[in-house]
């Protein structure tokens, strides 16, 4: 969420800033309420002002011996208009940060502008694309040759949207998450962390998915719970209202957990095989910084989520997405985007983005700083290190082989059992 300070400060700047991101707000409106409720505390102010003297009065009159009854029935309405007063204050505040938390994040100045993706800048390159002497598959078709991706049966358990992997699938799935989390923790410096994968609906606010995006998320109506769309929910509510200690920064976490999203109003794309689907895995990578370093961290991070690609050999390239296209939370945004040959094009697999202090005054994540003892927000980072399935789909269709086979990645091979090769049943 935005300082209602800079909001009133820059209004301009957030109406722009909400039209690059196609966001829908009422600045008028936010700032004719926050002036309304400066007002409405003005006059509380003043009447505790003249309440605290009346009461002093009331003690004088009384110890004289003095009729202090008119003072006192002052006193008294007072009392009372000072309650309407602040009833009225919460009622206001409610309804300007009700319309503050749609409100999106100012995109940072390098962010290229642009309506939409087409406006999305390639920063960098890594690796070729894969030459074939045979027409490659897509990534459904060898699945089903090598028996490891089973959709009949994914849909007769859950619907469409859904993936079964057996034997060597389902080992190669968990290889794929066991590695980048080794990668993460062993060479990169994060902790590692299993969250629970249903949150509360102050978690989801905290990061910023609700209230815009609560159709596209899975919900338990009886307890209010929402199914994590991303570990970043949790891993990011981690030192919600908390204050931590600045020497401690940065903090580093990764954490696997499943993913779920309902991709309302999104369906009916990719609808054959695993690449847009209801039920997911990823590891997330979320850093906590100082705001001065913030800029580098997110360079930082980029370059730790492309090192997963670069150790399995995958092409890719790198995306700095444009204002049109940039997250409701996010200030910039890198996507990493591999490619699937089977398919012909690129798979986002990692979105790297720094939110600035946006999700941190979400979700009252402060440090004190170890020299004046000052306390600010921190900055949140976070991105994929990666996501799946979209990656193991890159993985089946470039290392395929003319007779159906597929290599196994060495970087994976420890965690296949010494596999080098899955082979066509």
């Amino acid at each position: 969420m935005l300082d209602i300070k800079f909001v009133r400060e820059n209004p301009d700047a957030v109406r722009r800033a909400a039209a690059a991101k196609r966001a829908t707000v009422d600045i008028d409106a936010i700032l004719s309420l926050d002036a309304k409720r400066r007002e409405l505390l003005a006059k509380v102010e003043s009447l505790k002002a003249e309440r605290n003297t009346g009461s002093k009065e009331v003690g004088r009159l009384r110890k004289a011996g003095q009729d202090s009854a008119p003072l006192e029935a002052r006193m008294r309405a007072i009392g009372e208009e000072i309650k309407l007063l602040d009833a009225e204050v919460s009622r206001v505040t409610a309804e300007r940060d009700r319309l503050m938390a749609f409100v999106p994040n100012i995109p940072a100045p390098d962010v290229p502008e642009g309506p939409d993706s087409s406006a999305n800048v390639v920063v960098r390159e890594w690796g070729q694309k894969r030459e074939f002497a045979f027409e490659p598959r897509p990534h459904w078709e060898l699945g089903e040759r090598l028996g490891i991706l089973d959709q009949e049966r994914a849909a007769k358990i859950s619907g469409t949207g859904f993936i079964l992997f057996r034997g060597a699938g389902a080992r190669l799935e968990r290889a794929l998450w066991s590695f980048m989390l080794d990668l993460h923790t062993r060479e990169h410096g994060y902790t590692e962390v299993f969250p629970p994968f249903l949150v509360t609906r102050d978690c989801m606010f905290g990061t910023g998915q609700l209230p815009k995006l609560e159709e596209d998320m899975y919900r338990l109506s009886a307890d209010d719970l929402f199914l994590v769309p991303t570990a970043e929910v949790p891993v990011t509510n981690l030192h919600r209202e908390e204050i931590i200690p600045g020497a401690a920064l940065p903090l580093a976490y990764t954490a696997y957990t499943a993913c779920f999203r309902r991709e309302a109003g999104a369906w009916g794309r990719d609808t054959r095989g695993i690449v847009r689907v209801h039920q997911f895995d990823k590891v997330e990578l979320v850093r906590f910084v100082r705001p001065e370093s913030s800029a580098d961290e997110l360079e930082k991070l980029v370059g730790h989520a492309e090192e997963v690609l670069k150790k399995l050999g995958l092409h890719y390239r790198v995306v700095k997405l444009c204002t049109g296209d940039l997250s409701f939370a996010a200030a910039k945004c890198y996507d990493i985007e591999v490619w699937a040959p089977g398919l012909g094009r690129y798979l986002e697999v990692s979105s790297c983005s720094n939110f600035g202090d946006f999700q941190a005054r979400r979700a009252n994540v402060r440090y004190r700083d170890p020299e004046t003892g000052a306390v600010g927000y921190v900055h949140t980072l976070n991105g994929s290190g990666t996501a799946l399935p979209r990656a193991l789909v890159a993985l089946l269709e470039t290392f395929q082989e003319a007779d159906g086979s597929v290599r196994v990645p060495e970087a994976l091979r420890p965690y296949m059992g010494g596999v080098d090769v899955l082979r066509p049943l």
